[in-house]
């Protein structure tokens, strides 16, 4: 009775210790798994906060990588509405246009080929007037050597001789005969336009005068002509001869 009862307080105690081994050993893997359990939850939160990391460094990379793409996108806009205005601005002109421009050039041409045939009349008409006014200039300057001897033979005969019939009456009629041929002479010059001018006390003027000399006559004002040693000529109002003569100066 006595083995029996120790066996069964043996059995007793093995059991108890394998339920306290078993209920240790669910407490050991209890522990462990709430361990696992927080190291995993820790981890999964790292990977978390990492992956948000990167998701949100990426979009802003992208963010700013499309920034410059957009720019970009923005200058080729531009350059293409830029391209398509100056494909629009060279495009060919219409037919009509290019009829209007053609008038306008030929109106062009017309009016400077007028005013061309214009100038041509006016010049031509202005040298055959000055050809027909100034024909004679050559045969005109030819004979103003004789109407200059006339008028030498003229002065040469002494004033009180001139008019003297009665005592000189060969030099009084020489002269008037040779005045009368200096004065035909001149009027044959004034049908042609050919005038003769310059006589004492006339003002000097350099285009038509040509001053020998110089002299004071308190008689004369000064810068008027003193002397005409040769008498000027003009032809249709243009000089042909200036007169030589002597010009009144300052005592």
């Amino acid at each position: 009775g006595s083995r029996a009862s120790s066996t069964a307080v043996v059995a007793g105690k093995r059991h108890f210790g394998s339920l306290v081994a078993s209920s240790t050993s669910s407490t050991a893997v209890s522990s462990h798994s709430g361990t696992s359990s927080a190291l995993l939850l820790r981890y999964n939160k790292s990977c978390s906060s990492a992956a948000a990391a990167r998701y949100f460094s990426s979009t802003e990379e992208k963010k700013e990588g499309d920034a410059p793409a957009e720019e970009a996108a923005g200058d080729e806009e531009d350059a293409e509405a830029a391209a398509a205005g100056d494909a629009g601005a060279e495009a060919p002109p219409s037919r009509e246009q290019e009829l209007e421009k053609e008038v306008k050039d030929l109106k062009d041409q017309l009016l400077r080929s007028l005013a061309e045939q214009e100038n041509t009349r006016t010049i031509a008409k202005r040298d055959v007037a000055s050809a027909k006014s100034f024909a004679v200039s050559s045969f005109a300057k030819s004979l103003l050597d004789t109407s200059d001897n006339l008028s030498r033979a003229m002065e040469s005969v002494p004033e009180e001789y001139r008019a003297d019939t009665d005592n000189h009456p060969v030099l009084a009629t020489l002269y008037e005969g040779i005045k009368m041929t200096d004065e035909n002479l001149l009027k044959a010059f004034q049908k042609n336009g050919l005038v003769r001018y310059s006589t004492v006390g006339d003002k000097f003027d350099p285009s038509e005068h040509d001053a020998l000399f110089e002299y004071p006559d308190p008689n004369l004002e000064v810068g008027t002509v003193g002397q005409v040693m040769k008498a000027g000529f003009k032809l249709n109002d243009r000089v042909i001869r200036a007169a030589e003569v002597g010009v009144i100066k300052k005592a």
